[in-house]
């Protein structure tokens, strides 16, 4: 943060200027070391702030989070204490950013805020999970072993997020194509041979005469096709965005074929894993609940789970009210069941995880499977429409100069 100020030299000369600090305070003792008496101090604010302009749109990667963990959690184990470590972690770290978060948190410390509190105040950087499960450590005096289940924990989520990703370019990369040929094809292509063909005056194939009334219209009304499609595109996102519209599409996203089940198992498994960590570090079942609701992607699963929760607090258990519900598959009930009478229930909620990813990933792959042939033959048949009626055309064109 940059300070204006006015001040007196030793020699009693009053001189005015600017100092970079982390505070008003840090500021002042910066100025009394150079031999400044400070008469006023005011924060400057530009009227382009370029370092929270490039902080809002530099992305912290949950990479940088998972090594900063790791290295934190040996840091720790080697005797060092969290302040001093985190003023080597953020000396070794390239994004400017988020050393930036990191030097604002040694500092918190320093002053002594605690931690968790410390990494609350970043959110864009740590979740309410990650700070909340800190905050378990530090009490616990367990904090080397939550950084480094935290670090675990953000690894599983990305590897199931990258699988998904890589399991959909291909298919993506198949339609964006299909979409291009077909604007090519209407906007340039069929325009060309339309006009070619109306100048002969012959009576075309009847296919032919369906491709030239598609073009026609589409050079028409293709703009405004367009923009109903946007319109519309954006009235459904604002919509999504709004609780009953998100309630509504993450309903209609898990009700699907194929891919409904798909993001049922994905979404039950990152629960059962999130909740699996938060036993693993001591925190009481109820608050588990409320950060697993807090964490959860989809309304239909956060409700559900907003009434297993009060349940839970009335004394019934995790996994009765669980089986009242039919959101909920009969595996992570009984598992659950078994958990909840063995006091295993974090183990066994991490065995339930895995296991909703291994079958979410092995749907996905099948279902990704599925769509590159369909999508191949689905472009086959565009082209050959296309092909077939311009060479129905040339035939027609060339019988009638023969005959």
């Amino acid at each position: 943060m940059d300070f204006a100020y006015t001040a007196y030299t030793e020699d009693k000369r009053l001189v005015k200027g600017k100092v970079s600090a982390l505070n008003e305070e840090a500021a002042t003792q910066l100025l009394g070391y150079g031999g400044y008496r400070v008469v006023s101090l005011k924060s400057v604010t530009p009227l382009i702030n370029m370092e929270k302009l490039m902080s809002r749109f530099t992305r912290i990667k949950p990479q940088e989070i998972v090594m900063f963990s790791r290295q934190l959690a040996l840091l720790l184990e080697s005797g060092t204490d969290i302040a001093t470590s985190l003023d080597l972690l953020q000396e070794q770290t390239d994004n400017e950013v988020f050393s930036k978060i990191i030097s604002e948190v040694a500092s918190d410390i320093r002053g002594g805020t605690s931690l968790a509190v410390a990494l609350s105040k970043h959110p864009r950087a740590f979740s309410s999970m990650y700070h909340r499960a800190v905050a378990a450590g530090e009490q616990g005096g367990k904090l080397e072993i939550v950084l480094r289940q935290m670090a675990s924990h953000i690894e599983k989520s990305m590897a199931t997020e990258k699988q998904i990703r890589n399991a959909l370019t291909y298919p993506f990369i198949v339609i964006l194509v299909a979409v291009i040929v077909v604007i090519v094809l209407v906007s340039f292509v069929l325009p060309a041979f339309t006009k070619m063909y109306s100048q002969f005056g012959v009576e075309l194939p009847l296919i032919t005469r369906i491709l030239m009334a598609i073009t026609d219209w589409a050079s028409k009304y293709g703009v405004f096709l367009i923009i109903g499609i946007l319109v519309a595109a954006f009235a459904v996102y604002f919509y999504i965005r709004s609780p009953g519209g998100k309630r509504w599409w993450d309903g209609l996203v898990l009700r699907l074929p194929v891919l409904g089940r798909i993001a049922h198992l994905g979404e039950l498994g990152r629960c059962c894993r999130t909740m699996s960590l938060l036993i693993k570090i001591g925190l009481p079942l109820p608050e588990v609940m409320g950060m697993t609701i807090y964490n959860s992607n989809n309304k239909v699963v956060a409700d559900n789970l907003t009434e297993v929760q009060q349940e839970l607090i009335r004394g019934e258990g995790l996994s009765r009210p669980m089986a009242k519900r039919k959101l909920f598959l009969p595996m992570m009930t009984q598992m659950t069941r078994v958990g909840e009478e063995t006091g295993n229930l974090d183990s066994t909620l991490d065995t339930v995880a895995d296991s909703f990813e291994m079958e979410s990933s092995d749907k996905t792959k099948s279902a990704v499977a599925l769509i590159q042939p369909v999508m191949t033959i689905i472009i086959g048949l565009l082209v050959g429409f296309v092909v077939l009626a311009m060479v129905s055309a040339m035939y027609s064109i060339y019988g009638s100069f023969s005959g």
